[in-house]
């Protein structure tokens, strides 16, 4: 059977209760109008809220947040949207508090990185379905324990990677899928993306503004850099590995055996700092851990290899560095997403030419069904279009009792690899075993995403 009739089959029989027998959470009745509990609500939070709240199947009924200049921000999204403010919840533990509000069905965690695992655990554990903020795991534990969770509670995690509905990477998918690049050899991708005024600011504006950070640091500043100082990581790995890998079928018919990385030296942050505080400037004397860039090579069982690209520290456009390569044909991106910005080559029908052809045309040709369907919906929404279709997955998943595109397990796999590649960093890109969170189920798991239309 041919890849493209491959997937026709299993897309056919691949659709699952999102909500299994002895789940904690009650699915006694269909839930018309999901109630959702937000847990922070910063600068990442507030586009979750602000898309929640276009919705007429759901109700916001409480956030955790801690920061009252924060809380403020939110209130302006509501008299954006002529709703009322609702109850907010203060201090670093006020999630718990809202994990006991019976009427709410799930909640969407943008926390700091170091607060997922607890808070993402704690939600389960009470009952409520989980949306959980990307990022990198803090050690390999934590993996074990969203997936071991999972399993005793059946409390399901969609794990919101919004990059994977960007709309060239949908196309891209749909020819995958397709079988116009002949069998996949290779994939790659990354969070390529100067961050530098994210990571620095003020500590009154969210962006730029100054070079200060951690307790005199605003928003991301506060706690993000912080990793920066202490690890040397592949931090942000689902952006590049997210798409690239369902394009491969990682975790449903194919998994990733093993990792090595490799990092820089690192100069930009330190750069930043001295060129926008002065050389006398407290943090110019921080050493940070980070390299400029790390490189991470995977390799799937089924015999692909994935490199992901870590470079945020530094002067750059945006461009996450997309490539998807096979037996007959190659695409990779060189903007932030758009049709016209990208290569594509296919070697029979273009005469074995070996000159690239601009991305464009074939995109529009296999635009995926979904965008297709959505695109006037998606018109505003924050990343190009990107956050409607993440929330409204979302939405619709719980509302059908249908199965997340991306779960525990992907969740697992994709987070792993920040800790794996701290590690192989530290042994001069020592090779790194990935555990198979799905315990075997992978052989017989089916590819999910963008078959099912939720809308």
């Amino acid at each position: 059977m041919d890849r493209r009739n491959f997937i026709k089959s299993t897309a056919a029989a691949s659709t699952v209760a999102l909500v299994s027998p002895g789940s904690l959470v009650d699915f006694s009745s269909k839930i018309e109008k999901v109630k959702i509990g937000l847990v922070a609500c910063g600068m990442r939070g507030q586009v979750h809220l602000d898309e929640l709240l276009k919705r007429n199947d759901v109700e916001v009924v409480a956030i955790a947040e801690p920061d009252q200049r924060m809380i403020d921000r939110c209130n302006k999204i509501f008299q954006k949207h002529n709703k009322k403010p609702v109850e907010y919840i203060k201090g670093l533990d006020g999630y718990k508090k809202l994990y006991k509000n019976k009427t709410i069905h799930a909640v969407i965690i943008s926390s700091p990185w170091e607060f997922h695992a607890e808070q993402t655990i704690a939600a389960m554990n009470a009952g409520k379905i989980v949306g959980l903020e990307v990022c990198g795991a803090i050690n390999i534990q934590e993996c074990w324990d969203y997936v071991d969770t999972y399993e005793r509670t059946k409390v399901p995690v969609f794990m919101m990677e919004n990059v994977c509905y960007r709309r060239d990477i949908m196309a891209v998918m749909n020819m995958v899928r397709k079988g116009m690049f002949g069998e996949i050899v290779h994939g790659q991708g990354g969070y390529q993306h100067d961050l530098r005024n994210v990571l620095f600011n003020d500590g009154k504006q969210p962006y730029g503004g100054g070079v200060e950070f951690g307790e005199k640091g605003f928003s991301e500043a506060a706690w993000r850099t912080g990793h920066y100082v202490k690890r040397n990581a592949e931090l942000y790995p689902t952006h590049g590995l997210g798409p690239i890998g369902t394009m491969m079928d990682v975790n449903r018919g194919n998994r990733i055996t093993h990792l090595s990385s490799m990092a820089s030296k690192q100069v930009g942050l330190t750069d930043y700092i001295v060129k926008n505080g002065g050389k006398d400037h407290p943090n110019a004397k921080v050493e940070f851990k980070q390299g400029d860039i790390v490189q991470t090579m995977l390799q799937c069982e089924n015999g692909e290899t994935i490199l992901l690209t870590h470079d945020t520290s530094l002067q750059r456009p945006y461009n996450l560095g997309f490539r998807i390569q096979g037996a007959d044909g190659i695409w990779q991106d060189i903007g932030s997403g758009g049709f016209n910005q990208g290569f594509i080559y296919f070697e029979n029908e273009m005469q074995h030419s070996h000159k690239w052809a601009n991305s464009e045309e074939y995109l529009k040709t296999h635009d995926h069904p979904i965008w297709k369907k959505y695109e006037a919906q998606a018109e505003g929404a924050g990343h190009g279009g990107m956050d409607f279709f993440l929330i409204n997955d979302f939405i619709e998943c719980i509302k059908q009792n249908k199965e997340f595109p991306f779960d525990v397990y992907d969740l697992a796999t994709w987070y792993a690899v920040t800790p794996l590649s701290e590690k192989s960093i530290e042994g001069n890109g020592a090779s790194q075993e990935m555990p198979d969170f799905t315990r075997g189920k992978y052989k017989t798991r089916k590819p999910v995403f963008g078959f099912e239309n939720y809308g």
